[in-house]
């Protein structure tokens, strides 16, 4: 039986929220590095909730992150179940986002682009006409032609 979409919406972001409050106040495992609980997404049927975060730190920070996550999971969900009162509580699922590295290319190609431009307007700073400077007859010219 499916939900309102906007309940199921509602639910999520209250999952993430609960999740967000458990990792920073009761889960006290050394391996957790700064983390930030971006978004929960939860399936219509309220049965399987995805956790997206990110992590402050290098690859190990991220590894041992996710390590401490997956050991904390039962804790958390008893506790996502407990303040939601649903009647089945939603398995969770813990992904890290994509954000950072994302960012990073977009930065990167931006300055990419930035440089690109900076090219083609030193460039065209030094270039010169292939003819005149002016190509088009003015009014002028054709009065004088007129008369010639």
């Amino acid at each position: 039986m499916a939900m309102n979409q906007t309940r199921v919406n509602q639910l999520a972001d209250r999952i993430r929220v609960i999740v967000a409050e458990m990792l920073e106040r009761r889960v006290k495992d050394p391996r957790l590095g700064f983390i930030t609980v971006t978004e929960a997404r939860l399936t219509g049927d309220l049965r399987d909730a995805t956790v997206f975060y990110t992590v402050l730190g290098d690859d190990q920070d991220r590894s041992g992150t996710a390590a401490a996550l997956e050991s904390a999971k039962g804790l958390v969900r008893s506790e996502v179940g407990r303040l939601l009162g649903l009647r089945h509580t939603p398995s969770l699922t813990f992904v890290p986002d994509g954000i950072p590295e994302n960012a990073a290319h977009i930065e990167d190609l931006l300055r990419k682009a930035r440089d690109s431009d900076a090219d083609v307007a030193r460039q065209a700073s030094q270039a010169t006409y292939a003819g005149d400077v002016d190509p088009y007859r003015t009014p002028q010219e054709e009065e004088d032609e007129d008369s010639a």
